[in-house]
């Protein structure tokens, strides 16, 4: 009988997980610097913070963004998005100032380290990302396969429908509108 190396599999599956979150992520800075209205840049961490909230619980986008149509058909919801709409594959957790996830420095590390994303200079010294040449390149590659067009497709509806919005705004809007599923303890897991 085989047995895996239990040490191995978990690196594996942490590998694994980390491109998952590093695609997610060069598809919704490559949205987002795609539009005039953010200054064809991802401003700040809080930004990326939100937006991408808004990308993994998609069913709740259209109620943080008033410009997003709760039917457009580029947030792909299913019925079960809808009626259970923090029932998402990759949750986030409450932090001090909203959805949050740890692996930011990773996963914005992993794709400046490989050339896909560089960084700018943002807003009152805030750090802004950009894709790269190669960045955009993978990210239109991405977006044309049947694995990330989904995601392709909500990162454009929310990178438009966000367009002119600060990281603060972002947080603020989700704190008003999202009271009840934010008024919980820091750490907690969002579902």
């Amino acid at each position: 009988m085989i047995t895996e190396d239990p040490d191995a599999l978990e690196l594996a599956l942490l590998r694994e997980d980390l491109a998952y979150h590093q695609a997610r992520v060069l598809l919704l800075v490559t949205a987002v610097a795609a539009e005039q209205g953010h200054k064809r840049k991802l401003d700040g961490l809080t930004k990326l913070a939100k937006l991408d909230f808004l990308l993994r619980y998609p069913a709740l986008a259209s109620v943080v963004l008033d410009p997003l149509d709760p039917h457009d058909q580029r947030l792909h919801l299913a019925d079960e998005d809808i009626h259970d709409p923090t029932a998402v594959e990759a949750p986030m957790t409450r932090y001090k100032y909203g959805p949050w996830d740890d692996r930011y420095y990773a996963i914005i590390g992993a794709l400046v380290g490989r050339g896909l994303l560089r960084y700018t200079r943002g807003v009152r010294s805030s750090v802004a990302l950009v894709p790269t040449p190669a960045g955009k390149t993978l990210a239109a590659e991405m977006a044309a396969s049947d694995q990330w067009a989904d995601v392709a497709d909500r990162s454009q509806a929310i990178a438009e429908a966000s367009s002119g919005l600060t990281g603060n705004t972002l947080k603020d809007l989700i704190y008003q509108r999202l009271a009840d599923l934010m008024d919980r303890p820091h750490r907690q897991v969002i579902r």
